[in-house]
């Protein structure tokens, strides 16, 4: 048993989705998270830039002794990820879109990723969508302005329903029937997505997909932990904001939450 935490990284609170999933599946393993709120939105940074703020960010959790590290960040995941196992020796868990699930649970052939500008144009995404389409029509939205709206805790139902709304009723009118969330920050939008899109549209998110790997990933290299301590959570912007979102988001009081310079 190795009951070292596994480090956990976002742009900002959309990748507490992924916390969420991990800590249901596996309840005793501890934690700390980083929200690099100072560089939100990172949908609109260039490659060379999101591989920086990546390795910084996992420079600090190697510092504090993570024994495996998750990017719970789509985009970050598919323009760094490569880029970060090639520096640095440890296991690290990427999160994508579920192009395989939605291909094979849309009857009419047709699906979307539901994503941020930067992940829908990346060539990542496009080779899963070519590996694991299976024959399935799979649209490649940018939604802009949805990571924002999210992170702001002053944002209005109205104004996040009119974005949604703005990208989602063209893939109604196509007839998709199946849309994946391609954003960590778009699970916490998931009721209000399914009450635009109807009933019969299948929404889908990667979370439960990076909890079942990272539990794979600490089985195989022996590293499970059985003690639960205590979870640390750092932002790279206004603490008080970060803790006000998250405590939303969550519905949970967060304790051990601080300032964090990269």
């Amino acid at each position: 048993m190795d009951n070292r935490p596994i480090g956990i990284f976002d742009s900002g609170v959309g990748g507490l989705s992924i916390l969420r999933e991990i800590k249901k599946l596996l309840p005793k393993e501890n934690f700390i998270f980083v929200a690099d709120q100072k560089n939100v939105p990172y949908g609109g940074k260039t490659e060379g830039q999101l591989q920086d703020l990546a390795s910084k960010i996992c420079t600090f959790l190697l510092s504090n002794d993570v024994k495996a590290i998750v990017i719970a960040c789509n985009t970050a995941t598919v323009y760094a990820i490569d880029y970060l196992r090639t520096q640095f020796i440890i296991p690290i868990i990427g999160t994508v879109p579920v192009i395989k699930t939605i291909a094979k649970l849309s009857k009419n052939k047709k699906a979307a990723v539901f994503a941020t500008p930067a992940t829908s144009r990346s060539k990542y995404l496009n080779n899963l969508i070519e590996k694991f389409g299976n024959g399935t029509k799979i649209y490649k939205i940018g939604g802009t302005g949805l990571e924002e709206l999210i992170e702001d805790v002053d944002s209005k139902d109205r104004q996040i329903n009119k974005v949604l709304k703005k990208y989602l009723d063209p893939l109604i009118a196509k007839g998709v029937d199946a849309i994946a969330l391609g954003c960590t920050h778009y699970p916490f939008l998931k009721e209000r997505i399914q009450k635009i899109v109807g009933k019969k549209v299948l929404v889908v998110d990667s979370g439960g997909a990076v909890a079942r790997r990272v539990k794979a990933i600490l089985t195989n290299n022996k590293i499970l932990g059985n003690k639960r301590e205590e979870d640390f959570y750092y932002t790279t912007g206004d603490q008080s904001k970060f803790r006000m979102v998250s405590e939303i988001l969550l519905k949970k009081k967060l304790q051990n939450v601080d300032y964090l310079t990269l």
